[in-house]
Parts: C-alpha cells; structure tokens; sequence
C-alpha cells in the first residue's frame, strides 16, 4: 500500500452493522447473533462490551432448528463412517448455556470438529459462543483446548462459519488468560480483514476481536504493522466500520511505546478530509480522541524534521505544521454537537 491509496486486496463494498459506542468501558459480552444476519449492536469504544443473553430454553425461547433443538440429530463422521449422535438432548435443551456442565461443553467441541454440515458448525458455534458469555465457561472451554480448537475454524471455507467463529473468540476473548492463546491469531485476522469485502460481517466480526485483543497493551506490539492497513480501511469503510477501526486505533495511541510505528505509518492523505461537520459525530468523536492521542505525543525537533521528510506519512498527514488538521479543527469549533467541539478544544490545547 503506497501514496495513500486504498489496499487493492479490498473487494467491493456490502452493507453493514450499526454500532454506537462510549468511551472508557469495561470487559463485556458481545451477543452472538443469527446464522443468517447480524442485528445492530450497541458497544463500548475500548471493548466489545454486552450483557450476556442465551438462545436456549429457561426464560429464552428456543429458535426452531437450533443446534439444541436438534442437537440429537446431528451426524458426526468417526472412522470414516457416520453415526447418528445421541447426547441427551433432552437435559441440554432444559438448560440455559449457564448451566451447561463440562460433559456438554466437550460434547459440543467434539461435534464442532467432526460436522461436515456448514450450517451446523455455524450452530455450534452460536452455542458455544452464548456459553462463552459466563467466565467458568470460558475457562473450561480452553482447559479443554477448545480455544485453538475453535479457532481452526478461522480459515472455513464457508464465510458464515468464519463469522461465526470470530464471534465466538470474540466472546472467549473476555477473559485475559484466553487472551494468551488468542493473541497467536492476531496474523490470521489482519489477513482476514485484508482481504474480506469491505464492510462485510467478516471484516466486522474480526474488528471486533481485535479490539478486545488491543484493550489492554500487553498484544500491541503485535499490531505494529497494522496501522496502514487500518488507516487505509478507515477511508473507504461506511460508518460503522469506520467506528470499529477507530476503537482500535484509539487503544493503540494510547499506548506511548507504539507512537513511533504509529507515526512513521503510511496514511491516506484522505483521513484529514474525514474532519469535516458532514461526518457522524460518532465517528468524529472517535477520531478526535485518535488525534488528540496523537497530538499528546511531543517528538524532539530532530525527530520531527525527519518525519516531515516522509510525504505519506502519518506524522505529516495529521501533525505537521503543513497538516489541514490544524484548519480542519478550527472549522469543528462551531459543529452542534457539544461534546465534539469539547473533543476538538481538547486536541487544540
């Protein structure tokens, strides 16, 4: 990717999720939703926080053909032979994903690995991601090595699946000891995210992940090389997915040992055009505390002068003196959201 072009890998644009987010939230529980669509979601701007909610029986009604209305029916390939699956599913059914003990936890892994059917690995996947929702359960699915176990499934051929799965990581991914065996994904889902169509469930479902991999600092280093390819992604993405790329770069900047990388990174020179009163106030909040990290970050003028050599730079895109930043904020003073013209006083100062 050079002179601020878009990454040529992307493929055509799709139609997207909604997302509103808030600033300085804690660990939560992203919903796992339908095999066929995502619904809007609401999140925080560090974390892809949500409060847990089941699709199995005990208050919540169960969906028709869901993997636990028919989980006695699924066919598992062993030995080469198939063979119908009896897992009392009669008890299962009866249970919220809460109250699943360890037996059908390792049931459900074992029926994830050995599903040729696409549509119910997807629907494993759902349920193994709802029981993901309580900490025990997250626990066990890793000492039971379902963590890799399903995250092999990140490269299914089926995208509904890849999604699914995303999904599902991105629920275990609340719990920082799953972090440490995540954290070895993080390649895989750059590349994802690389090449999936703009705006597409893929593209979402691994941003998503990513941002919760990226809340604390301990993985940063591990997205030194991602800050181009979120940049480029940030101008040509619609709303939401510009909001989801910009909670990873606002837990990036915030972290002063990635200033260098972050600063010496190839930028669009499009991003500048992005604070304007005609974008969201969302996402201008966003990009306002991405800048204002930024700006927060004092180079010696020695530093300063070699960056300013590098014409695509980010460095010379948002914080040198021939930046239309400076211009571009002036403008956002007199913008009808208040808390954007707070944001834009903040980066001015």
């Amino acid at each position: 990717m050079g002179d601020g072009s878009v990454i040529p890998k992307f493929g055509s644009m799709k139609a997207l999720l909604g997302i509103v987010a808030g600033a300085g939230a804690s660990y939560g529980i992203y919903k796992l939703l339908s095999v066929t669509s995502f619904k809007e979601n609401k999140k925080s701007a560090y974390s892809e926080s949500h409060g847990p909610k089941n699709n199995s029986p005990g208050g919540i009604v169960l969906q028709p053909g869901s993997l636990l209305a028919k989980v006695s029916g699924l066919v598992v390939v062993r030995g080469g032979e198939s063979q119908a699956v009896d897992v009392a599913s009669s008890d299962i059914i009866s249970r919220s994903p809460g109250s699943l003990e360890p037996q059908h936890l390792k049931m459900l892994l074992s029926l994830l690995q050995g599903s040729p059917n696409p549509s119910d690995r997807a629907q494993i996947l759902i349920t193994l991601g709802n029981t993901a929702a309580f900490t025990v359960n997250q626990d066990l699915i890793r000492e039971f090595g379902g963590l890799h176990i399903i995250a092999g499934f990140l490269s299914d051929p089926v995208p509904e699946v890849r999604v699914q799965t995303l999904n599902a990581l991105n629920n275990l991914s609340m719990n920082l000891r799953n972090q440490e065996q995540l954290k070895v994904y993080v390649a895989q889902l750059l590349e994802l995210i690389e090449m999936s169509p703009v705006n597409s469930d893929l593209q979402m479902a691994a941003l998503r992940l990513l941002t919760n991999l990226s809340v604390t600092d301990d993985h940063h280093q591990l997205l030194r090389g991602s800050i181009t390819l979120l940049l480029s992604l940030l101008v040509v993405s619609n709303q939401v997915l510009q909001i989801q790329v910009l909670k990873v770069l606002v837990n990036l900047s915030s972290n002063p040992d990635m200033m260098d990388d972050m600063v010496q990174a190839q930028a669009p020179a499009s991003v500048v055009l992005l604070f304007d009163v005609r974008t969201s106030s969302a996402v201008l909040l966003r990009l306002l505390m991405f800048a204002g990290n930024l700006k927060a970050w004092r180079p010696s003028a020695q530093v300063a002068e070699a960056l300013r050599r590098r014409q695509d730079g980010l460095y010379r895109v948002l914080l040198d003196e021939s930046s239309q930043l400076q211009s571009k904020l002036i403008q956002l003073l007199s913008h009808p959201d208040g808390e954007v013209r707070a944001q834009v006083a903040r980066v001015l100062l």
